[in-house]
C-alpha cells in the first residue's frame, strides 16, 4: 500500500463515521453516540461552525422531501405534491419510535405541521394557496428546529 493510500484510509473512515452520526434511525439507539444521535462533542463542533442540529437529530432527509412537496405546490402540480408528501408521511411514521423519545415536543411540532400539509393536499378539492401556506409552515417548522430561523 502506498503512503498516499495509507493516509487516505483513516480520513475515509472518519468521514464515514461522521456521516453515520447524522443518519436518522428508526429505532431508539441503545447507547449514547450510536448512529442516528449527535454526541455532545459533535454538537459542539457543529455549533462552533454555526450549524445547529435538533434534539431529534439530522432532519435534512425529511426536510428535503418537504422541499420537494413545496416545489411541486409552487408549480401547481398538487397531484404530484400529494404523492410526494405520502413519502414524507411514510418515512416520518417509520422513524417515530426512534425520534419521539429524543424530544417529544419537537416531534409533535413537526408531526402537526406534516399533518396540516397532508390535510391541505388531501382535501376533496385542494386549494393551491392553502397547500402553499401549509408547506411553507412545514418548512419553517423544520428550519426552526434546525436553528435556521
Amino acid at each position: 500500500m502506498s503512503a498516499q493510500h495509507a493516509s487516505v484510509r483513516p480520513f475515509t473512515l472518519l468521514s464515514v463515521s461522521a456521516l453515520l452520526a447524522f443518519t436518522v434511525g428508526c429505532s431508539k439507539p441503545a447507547t449514547p453516540g450510536a448512529a442516528g444521535t449527535v454526541t455532545a462533542p459533535v454538537q459542539n463542533a457543529l455549533s462552533s461552525q454555526g450549524i445547529s442540529v435538533s434534539k431529534l437529530g439530522d432532519l435534512s432527509a425529511f426536510r428535503s422531501i418537504a422541499s420537494d412537496v413545496a416545489t411541486l405546490v409552487d408549480t401547481g402540480d398538487l397531484s404530484a405534491a400529494k404523492n410526494r408528501i405520502k413519502d414524507l408521511e411514510v418515512v416520518w411514521d417509520d422513524a417515530e419510535a426512534g425520534l419521539k423519545p429524543r424530544a417529544a415536543g419537537d416531534w409533535h411540532l413537526l408531526d402537526k405541521a406534516i399533518d396540516n400539509a397532508l390535510g391541505a393536499l388531501r382535501a376533496n378539492k385542494p386549494n393551491q394557496a392553502s397547500c402553499k401556506t401549509a408547506t411553507a409552515d412545514l418548512l419553517k417548522a423544520f428550519d426552526r428546529l434546525q436553528g435556521k430561523v
